[in-house]
C-alpha cells in the first residue's frame, strides 16, 4: 500500500517556473511542486531592471528599456530550459500593466523570446500577496493587513480568509514615488514634504474601503523595500520553525528616517 502511494506521489511531482516580470527586476523561481507537500525551490535567476528608469514623459517604455526586458526575459527562458521545466507560469505587474505601449511589448516578447506573460491587474496582485501570506501564516494569524512596496505599485490587502476581504493596489511604490520626486540624493526637504503629502491624499481616498473591517491581529509586510527597513531598523523574535521573524516597529524605523 505504501508503495502505491509513493508511486502515486512520485508521479504527481512537476517542476514549476514562475517568471515574474516586475518594476525592480525579472525574477524566475524554479521549483519541483508535489500534491499535499510544499514546494521545494530547485533553481533561481533574476535580472536587475528598475523599470521605472526607462519610462518617458508619456507614459512609455523607451527602446532602451524594451532592450533591458527582452534580454532579461531571454535569459530566464534560457535557464527555465536549461532545467527541463513541465510548466512556465510567466507573469508581470504594474510597469508593463500600466506603461502606454505595454501591449506592444508584451507582444514583442512573445515574438522574440517565446514567453507569453499573463499582466495581474493590480487586485490580482494584492490578493495574490495576501493568498501566499495567508498561506504562510495559517488559520491562526486571524485577522491580517498585508502591505507590499513594489517598485511601481504599493499593495494592500486585509481580511480573514484565504483571499482578503479588500484588496487595493496604489501608485506607490519605491522606484516610481523616488522617479517621480526625489530627484537629488540625499533628496531635499521640500521634496520629501511633497512626497509625503502624495501619499497621504492616495492613502486617505484609499481608507474608507477598510473601514468596516476588524482591527486586524497582525501587520505584515512583504517586499524588498520592507525587508531592507526591517534588517536597518527591526528586530527578531522567535518564528514558527527555525525561522526567526523580523519585527518592525514604527518608532525604530522613525529613528532612522533622519
Amino acid at each position: 500500500m505504501f508503495a502505491v502511494v509513493a508511486a502515486a506521489r512520485y508521479r504527481s511531482r512537476m517542476r514549476l517556473g514562475v517568471l515574474d516580470v516586475g518594476s525592480n527586476t525579472v525574477h524566475l523561481l524554479i521549483v519541483d511542486a508535489h500534491v499535499g507537500a510544499a514546494p521545494v525551490p530547485m533553481a533561481s535567476h533574476k535580472s536587475v531592471l528598475r523599470l521605472m528608469r526607462y519610462l518617458l514623459p508619456d507614459g512609455s517604455i523607451s527602446a532602451e528599456g524594451i532592450d533591458a526586458i527582452l534580454e532579461s526575459v531571454r535569459s530566464a527562458a534560457a535557464v527555465a530550459r536549461q532545467n527541463n521545466i513541465d510548466e512556465l507560469l510567466p507573469m508581470a505587474t504594474s510597469a508593463l500593466r500600466e506603461a502606454t505601449n505595454g501591449q506592444q511589448v508584451l507582444d514583442l516578447i512573445a515574438a522574440e523570446t517565446g514567453v507569453e506573460l499573463h499582466v495581474l491587474s493590480g487586485d490580482d496582485e494584492a490578493r495574490l500577496t495576501f493568498f501566499a501570506v495567508r498561506r504562510w501564516y495559517g488559520w491562526s494569524a486571524a485577522d491580517t493587513l498585508l502591505f507590499d512596496i513594489g517598485g511601481g505599485s504599493l499593495e494592500i490587502a486585509a481580511g480573514a480568509d484565504e483571499f482578503p476581504a479588500v484588496s487595493l493596489s496604489l501608485p506607490l511604490g519605491a522606484g516610481r514615488s523616488t522617479i517621480a520626486f526625489l530627484h537629488d540624493d540625499p533628496p531635499t526637504s521640500a521634496q520629501m514634504n511633497a512626497l509625503r503629502e502624495h501619499a497621504r491624499s492616495v492613502l486617505e481616498e484609499a481608507l474608507p474601503a477598510f473601514a468596516e473591517l476588524p482591527a486586524p491581529v497582525h501587520v505584515v509586510g512583504s517586499s524588498k523595500t520592507i525587508r531592507s527597513l526591517a534588517r536597518l531598523a527591526g528586530s527578531l523574535v522567535d518564528g514558527v520553525g527555525a525561522l526567526d521573524r523580523s519585527l518592525l516597529r514604527r518608532s525604530q524605523l522613525e529613528d532612522w528616517i533622519p
